[in-house]
C-alpha cells in the first residue's frame, strides 16, 4: 500500500506502511528509518520503527513537519527497488514454563473479562485454533521460531511474529476487557503476536506461561543486558523451549543471582530466503542450536 502519513500533535509524524503485519513491511520500515538516521537531519529527535510502521519525533522550530514528510516520501521512493533484505541478528532461546501456577492464578482472577470464563487461556487458544488439547497447542507455539518485529508499549516488551505461512499462524484475540494484573515475564498472545511482559502490570493478551529469563534490567543486575536496560532488539529471532517446574526453579534462581546466561547464536536473516520457503527456513533456524 502507499504509505499513510499522520501528524500527531506538533512533534510527531506517524507513517503506516501496511494495514496488516508483513515482514516485507518491517524491512521497508527499517530501510527508510536507517536512511533517515544516516542522513542526520537537523531537527529529527527520535526514530522509532515498529511492526509495519514507524514514527519520527521532530523539533518543529528546526524542521517543518511537511518538509519532513516530503523527505520521507522521497526516501521511500528512492529505496523502492533497493530495500534492505538481510539483517545481521541473533537467534535467542527463551525457556518457557507453560501453564505455570502464577499465570494460572492470575488468569483465574479475571475470568469475567474473558471470552470463555470456564476455560484457561491455553484451553481457549487451543480450541479456537483447532488443536486437540493444550499439549498440542504448546507444541505448535514452541515449534516455530518468532521474529521480533518491535520492542515497546512498555520498556523492553518484545512483539514477536510467528515464522510460519499465514494460514498456519496462531490467531487469538485479546481479553474482552484488560486485566489489572499480569505477572512479570509472562509469555502472552494477542492477534498474531506473541509477547513477553517485561514488567508486572495491566494487560489484555492471553497468558500461556512464564519465562525465568530476565529481559528488562533497570537495576543493572543482569550481565546479559547492556546499559540500555533492554535485552531484545527488532530483528531478533526467538526460539521458545518448554521447561518444567524443576528447570524453571533452577533458572529463576540463576537469574536472581545475576547468573542467567541465555543461549544465543549470531544469525543473518534473509527475507527472500524466508519468503521462498517459510517452513524450511524456520526449520533451519531451529538447527542453529543443534
Amino acid at each position: 500500500m502507499s504509505a499513510r502519513y499522520s501528524f500527531a500533535g506538533d512533534e510527531f509524524l506517524f507513517v503506516e506502511l501496511s494495514e496488516e503485519m508483513k515482514l516485507e513491511a518491517f524491512f521497508r520500515s527499517i530501510s527508510i528509518t536507517d536512511r533517515l538516521r544516516r542522513e542526520a537531519i537537523d531537527g529529527v529527535i527520535e526514530i522509532c520503527p515498529a511492526n509495519a510502521s514507524y514514527q519520527v519525533r521532530y523539533d518543529p522550530d528546526r524542521i517543518d513537519g511537511n518538509q519532513l514528510k516530503a523527505l520521507l516520501e522521497r526516501f521511500d521512493t528512492e529505496l523502492a527497488g533497493n530495500r534492505q533484505r538481510t539483517l545481521h541478528t541473533r537467534v535467542i532461546e527463551v525457556p518457557v514454563f507453560y501453564d505455570d501456577p502464577w499465570t494460572r492464578e492470575t488468569l483465574m482472577r479475571f475470568r469475567d473479562r474473558h471470552q470463555q470464563p470456564d476455560a484457561t487461556d491455553l484451553e481457549y487458544a487451543a480450541r479456537i485454533n483447532g488443536y486437540d488439547d493444550t499439549a498440542a497447542f504448546i507444541e505448535a507455539h514452541s515449534a516455530t521460531p518468532w521474529f521480533v518485529s518491535m520492542v515497546g508499549f512498555v520498556a523492553g516488551l518484545p512483539f514477536m511474529y510467528q515464522m510460519a505461512p499465514r494460514e498456519r499462524q496462531i490467531q487469538v484475540p485479546k481479553y474482552l476487557r484488560p486485566r489489572t494484573d499480569t505477572p512479570r515475564q509472562t509469555v502472552g498472545y494477542g492477534g498474531c503476536f506473541s509477547c513477553i511482559y517485561s514488567v508486572r502490570g495491566a494487560g489484555g493478551y492471553q497468558m500461556f506461561g512464564i519465562t525465568p529469563m530476565p529481559i528488562y534490567d533497570p537495576a543493572g543486575a543482569q550481565p546479559h543486558i547492556d546499559a540500555s536496560m533492554i535485552y531484545f532488539r527488532p530483528g531478533d529471532v526467538v526460539k521458545f523451549t518448554p521447561i518444567d517446574d524443576a528447570r524453571y526453579e533452577v533458572l529463576d534462581a540463576q537469574a536472581a543471582r545475576g547468573e542467567f546466561v541465555p543461549r544465543v547464536m549470531p544469525y543473518v536473516f534473509d527475507l527472500d530466503g524466508y519468503e521462498r520457503d517459510p517452513i524450511g527456513y524456520a526449520a533451519r533456524v531451529k538447527e542453529v542450536f543443534a
